[in-house]
């Protein structure tokens, strides 16, 4: 089993502030018998604008931009130091990946292929992999929602079969303050977020779900939950958190490149009915196009939002944006005749991924 466990700035700290080495001693623990197991593990680690500003002696994360960034730079060396020096003492030799949104883009597939074959080689020496985004050379704070996204990336480009963040809430809490332990309506979950980030993270709650809608809609399962939980029962599914379960385990390569790789050209907007139709399985139809957001050609990928703006998924387009702005609200026999084609669908359900 091939496992990815993010991990968050907030999980780093003690309540005084300090580096929690506790908590690395019992990550570094339960890795070494998931390995024991069998099991490959990988690590998504946050943190180096925490770490730079203790070695600094800062005790809140700036907003300054460029700060941020170096900051990060002394930071990525400690943080690093404390994951070789917690994780050699039970035998684990860890490898620092820094990595960049670019790396994902679609046209970058060498730089992906490269980045995949250095995972791959450092798995198969028995190495646990520590990525983090490369934050000095990063032009925006949250390219990847403080790692939550990262996370997703990286279980993709390995091919991972269970992705675990680590959260200082324990797991997704609902009116009550209790935890839910089984989410299968996912978008429902997102009433239940308060707040944002955490004081040196960036992501919270809100991004954890964003991130976990799009694992659920590559097939990936995904458990937010806890410094407190038995890490390795995680790989049987149990646990003191919250459980994702993708509704479909296999994914179409194809239609995992349109969900992770291809950046949208635009916004297809659409009514409830279409959001229903499309979660049973069936195309996109021009009767249920509200607007259009952007400019993009047939065969570009776009995000296709419902009524609330929500993002549901992404797809591949028969249509231009300009030739869907005629269209929307149409029959298909009434497309056909408008624009001299043989196809109706917005588009078509073999070329499009829902978030869950």
């Amino acid at each position: 089993m091939r496992i990815v466990f993010k991990i968050g700035s907030s999980l780093l700290r003690t309540e005084e502030g300090d580096m929690d080495i506790r908590f690395l001693a019992k990550l570094a623990e339960s890795l070494k018998a998931l390995r024991s197991l069998g099991d490959e593990v990988l690590v998504v680690s946050s943190g180096a604008v925490f770490c730079g500003a203790r070695k600094i002696g800062l005790e809140s994360r700036p907003r300054d931009l460029t700060l941020r960034q170096a900051l990060a730079g002394i930071g990525q060396a400690y943080l690093m130091h404390v994951y070789d020096t917690v994780f050699s003492n039970y035998g684990l030799t860890v490898a620092q990946i820094l990595l960049t949104a670019d790396v994902f883009k679609k046209g970058n597939e060498d730089r992906l292929r490269n980045a995949q074959n250095t995972l791959e080689k450092l798995l198969e020496m028995g190495v646990v992999p520590v990525i983090n985004e490369n934050d000095t050379v990063a032009v925006s704070e949250l390219i990847f929602g403080d790692n939550d996204f990262l996370s997703v990336y990286v279980s993709y480009a390995t091919g991972a079969d269970l992705l675990i963040m680590l959260s200082s809430s324990g797991g997704l809490l609902n009116d009550r303050g209790e935890i839910l332990h089984e989410v299968t309506d996912l978008e429902s979950a997102f009433g239940y977020v308060r707040g944002a980030g955490t004081e040196f993270g960036s992501g919270g709650m809100r991004s954890k779900l964003e991130a976990t809608r799009l694992a659920l809609s590559i097939g990936i399962p995904v458990i937010i939950t806890g410094k407190e939980d038995d890490f390795v029962a995680l790989r049987s599914m149990k646990t003191r958190g919250t459980l994702f379960k993708p509704v479909q385990r296999r994914v179409r390569r194809k239609l995992r490149s349109i969900a992770l790789v291809e950046e949208p050209k635009g916004v297809v907007y659409v009514d409830a009915g279409a959001v229903e139709a499309l979660r049973k399985g069936r195309s996109l139809l021009p009767a249920g196009v509200t607007g259009v957001e952007g400019s993009f050609q047939r065969g570009d990928v776009v995000s296709v939002a419902g009524p609330e703006g929500l993002v549901v998924g992404k797809g591949k387009v028969n249509f231009s944006s300009e030739e869907i702005e005629r269209i929307k609200g149409m029959k298909g026999y009434q497309v056909k005749e408008l624009l001299g084609t043989s196809r109706d669908e917005v588009i078509h359900r073999d070329n499009l991924v829902l978030f869950q």
